[in-house]
């Protein structure tokens, strides 16, 4: 399959340039040691529970163990490290996000003094905006969903003094990378590796820190049955947006694919599994019940996928990532009841 860095939307093609993310081991090793001064190595543990229910050897990289709940973070700190080392500090920034991201950028961008301004979509997580005005952001509500939010960032950026913070970016992506390299140095031999997919950062990081260690390991990505662009694109080898990305599983709820991380994906990934909101409920339960770990949707993710896969798992050594517990305590508790939440068209 040859992947295009191309743009489909209502019958109309356009051409995007996406810029290749590349860091090499030395790269790595630096963003480690910056990481490191704020966010200790997470932890990586097999759990017997889990190997039960899926006939597998499988391990949980713990990112829900961060300062902030999330993997997002690492990359907030090597963003600003670069701009700063660059003599690039801004005067504001300005991001969009769901949560994890919005709570990445004020943690890092206050260690440099710099304000941050985050726009989010209506129906957020109220415990996500309440933890991003914790950290210092000034948060406003835009738009049905995070990419009309990611579209009103880019325009106000254009417009005035504030600097764009991508949820996608090359400065970012070598600090999530971090994470994925204590992984895959701490467990040997993994078979394959499931992913959550949202725009892409954690993805392609594992998928660049797998290359560089010259691993066999598979790296799946998981999706959203209710929010697959990145999926659809793949399998028709250009980028594909689509209407809507209604799953409560937020940090996987985008429409429109990264160019970047498409290319990325396109050369690295081994297949992409989608889940859907009631296989990610599940996960979510079984996860708690097996580990006592809180997970978000999308940080529940990469583990429902591995057991829609039980079948091709069984037997073999496989780590799922989960990438964030910040979920809400009400959404949680409907969760562990049995049920899944759900979004609406409006929402």
């Amino acid at each position: 399959m040859t992947c295009r860095v191309r743009f489909s939307r209502n019958g109309g093609i356009h051409q995007i340039r996406g810029k290749s993310v590349v860091f090499e081991l030395k790269d790595l090793e630096e963003a480690k040691a910056l990481v490191r001064e704020e966010v200790p190595p997470t932890p990586q543990y097999r759990w017997p529970a889990l190997c039960a229910e899926t006939g597998a050897d499988v391990w949980l990289k713990h990112e829900n163990h961060t300062p902030t709940g999330a993997f997002k973070v690492r990359g907030g700190l090597t963003f600003f490290d670069a701009l700063a080392r660059r003599g690039e500090l801004p005067a504001g920034v300005i991001t969009a996000t769901r949560g994890n991201h919005g709570q990445s950028i004020p943690y890092a961008a206050a260690r440099h003094g710099v304000p941050v301004t985050v726009l989010v979509p209506e129906g957020n997580s109220q415990e996500k905006n309440q933890a991003m005005v914790a950290w210092g952001a000034k948060l406003e509500v835009f738009g049905v969903d995070f990419d009309v939010a990611r579209e009103e960032a880019e325009r106000r950026s254009a417009q005035g003094d504030l600097l764009l913070v991508p949820s996608f970016h090359e400065d970012l992506v070598v600090g999530v990378a971090t994470y994925c390299h204590e992984l895959l140095t701490s467990v040997g031999s993994l078979n394959a590796v499931y992913v959550p997919i949202g725009m892409g950062s954690g993805v392609s990081a594992m998928i660049r820190t797998r290359d560089l260690l010259g691993l066999e390991t598979e790296v799946v990505g998981v999706v959203s049955r209710e929010a697959d662009a990145i999926a659809l694109s793949l399998e028709q080898g250009r980028i594909i947006q689509t209407n809507t990305a209604q799953t409560f599983a937020d940090g996987m709820a985008c429409r429109v694919p990264h160019p970047g991380a498409f290319e990325i994906i396109c050369a690295g990934i081994a297949r992409i599994v989608r889940v859907s909101d009631d296989e990610v409920a599940h996960a979510m339960r079984s996860i708690f019940a097996g580990t006592h770990n809180v997970a978000e949707g999308a940080g529940a993710a990469g583990y429902a996928a591995l057991l829609r896969e039980r079948e091709r798992n069984r037997g073999r050594q496989v780590a799922a990532v989960v990438t964030g517990g910040n979920v809400d305590a009400e959404v949680f508790a409907a969760v562990l009841k049995g049920d899944t939440p759900r979004v609406d068209a409006g929402a």
